[in-house]
């Protein structure tokens, strides 16, 4: 075995509000709440244990084009769009998911949440 899956890293300019735009989104809440410098990552973590650590990275540059990698959901598009999300391309008939952007650009995809019960 060459690896084993750790963590999902992602990066921002404000790595304190996105942090906490993704806290809101997903329920999650941050690991080390008083305990880190505010210029350090920030690791968050959904308090039930059952979704992947997240580190939300400072960097100076701004995204600049399409991720490689990215994020799926189960959610409601509309909320996570009226939480400060961006609709990128909605559902059709080539894709059964919606592409969105976080307040940074990063993009992520969200499935009904029937798709995954």
């Amino acid at each position: 075995m060459a690896a084993v899956f750790k963590d999902i890293c992602l990066d921002a300019s404000d790595h304190q509000a996105l942090a906490d735009w993704w806290c809101a989104a997903m329920g999650y809440v941050r690991r080390h709440r008083d305990e880190r410098p505010v210029e350090w990552p920030v690791a968050i973590e959904d308090p039930a244990g059952r979704g992947p650590l997240i580190w939300v990275n400072p960097v100076s540059e701004a995204k600049t084009v399409k991720n490689r990698m990215h994020i799926d959901v189960f959610g409601s598009t509309a909320e996570l769009v009226a939480a400060g999300a961006r609709l990128v391309r909605a559902r059709d008939g080539e894709i059964d998911w919606d592409i969105l952007e976080d307040p940074e650009g990063n993009e992520f995809c969200v499935f009904s949440p029937s798709n995954g019960t």
